[in-house]
């Protein structure tokens, strides 16, 4: 390697995950570069959270990271760590950051066949990584009274629209997007499109959100007219407009295969239930991409909390490491690409081929045991299964 990754450690079980594979399956290989931040809740507790800011431009200074699953802190994470605050996603904050889009696509692995029968490719959920309810700004109403949205502007001018007349207790919430955002989500669209020659899909609920939601689907087709069409038609492939729930629909009866733009919270929720639809939550790539080209590639799932628990009492763990070496190897071959280093790519596609040919060869962690079709198989603990793709790895 020539140019470091930026590594982003994390917490729990995925925390002691990330130290097996770098041990048992990169630094026997790799003359690995990194530049280290510990993202783990205490350290983040320490520094008042500046080392996820500061992880965030290390990673537009070198253009590539990885990143481990991390604590979003609630009431009960407070007390168990003694905060000083609630401290806000990690991901989040990269995310608004870097401005990017996440882009999250399932594992497929012969032997666990995806629930929804006619699904026979991946199908890449691509999620705008800012705003909306991330952003968000709540009021618990305590009684009667008028609420209002008002924006004013520079030069003192208002608009100023009633939002409800309470007559009694209720809640409030104001959400905001900008066009800069909306406009380098949709070309980070568009340009993993045309990356992947994937046709893109792009879901929104203009129909009841006229103003917020339409602002989406007009920018997106601007750009798409005036920078994209004459791309995409040369692609051989389309990009078209549907609502939300049409997508819903129609996504359950397509043969997949596409990628799937989505706003902030739709794409939340339906990466999740594309990729347990798939087969399993930790059988999903995810990356972040930025419109300045940084790439950071992470675990689509959290932390296993309760394995963790297990594990300090020195009890064997079966959590899947699969996403977690899929976010290595996203890395991995992204930073040699960058860099022109051959070598780097190949051993991100071999270990990749290694981790599948594992599964398929009947061995793998007991969540993957309960769903595949494949007999006879062999049930592995954590760190067995991470030892059983370093012997497979090793005959390749």
């Amino acid at each position: 390697m020539t140019t470091p990754l930026v590594e982003m450690d994390g917490d729990e079980m995925t925390r002691i995950i990330w130290r097996m594979v770098k041990d048992e399956l990169l630094l026997p290989y790799i003359d690995l570069k990194t530049e280290y931040y510990d993202l783990g809740l205490e350290h983040r507790n320490e520094t008042d959270d500046q080392v996820t800011i500061d992880s965030a431009e290390a990673t537009k200074k070198y253009g590539v990271a990885v990143k481990c699953a991390t604590i979003t802190p609630n009431a009960a994470r407070m007390t168990e760590y003694n905060l000083k605050e609630m401290w806000k996603s990690p991901n989040g904050t990269i995310r608004a950051a870097l401005d990017g889009t996440v882009f999250r696509a399932p594992i497929i692995v012969k032997g666990i066949e995806p629930y929804v029968r006619n699904w026979e490719k991946p199908i890449t959920l691509a999620r705008h990584a800012y705003g909306d309810v991330y952003k968000n700004t709540e009021i618990k109403v305590p009684g009667a009274g008028k609420a209002e949205l008002v924006f004013t502007g520079e030069d003192g001018t208002q608009i100023r629209e009633t939002i409800h007349n309470f007559t009694g207790p209720g809640i409030l919430q104001g959400i905001h997007n900008t066009d800069e955002s909306i406009r380098n989500f949709a070309k980070t669209c568009f340009n993993y499109a045309l990356d992947t020659k994937q046709d893109l899909w792009f879901a929104t609920k203009d129909t009841i959100s006229k103003k917020y939601d339409h602002n989406f689907k007009d920018i997106f087709q601007e750009i798409y007219d005036a920078e994209y069409k004459e791309k995409f038609d040369a692609a051989g492939i389309e990009y078209f407009y549907t609502l939300i729930d049409d997508a819903v629909a129609r996504v359950m009866r397509d043969k997949g295969g596409f990628i799937w733009a989505c706003k902030n919270y739709d794409g939340d929720v339906m990466s999740d239930m594309v990729s347990s639809a798939f087969g399993d939550l930790a059988m999903m790539t995810s990356v972040l991409v930025s419109p300045s080209g940084a790439y950071e590639y992470e675990a689509a799932h959290g932390t296993v909390q309760r394995h963790y628990y297990q594990y300090l009492k020195g009890e064997k763990t079966t959590t899947n490491s699969v996403a977690t070496i899929f976010a290595w190897t996203g890395a991995l071959r992204k930073r040699g690409e960058l860099d022109g280093i051959s070598e780097l790519m190949q051993f991100a596609d071999k270990l990749e081929k290694a981790t599948i040919q594992t599964i398929e060869g009947g061995k793998m962690t007991k969540g993957l045991s309960l769903i595949t079709s494949i007999q006879n198989v062999t049930v592995l603990d954590c760190e067995e299964f991470i030892k059983a793709i370093k012997a497979t790895f090793d005959a390749m």
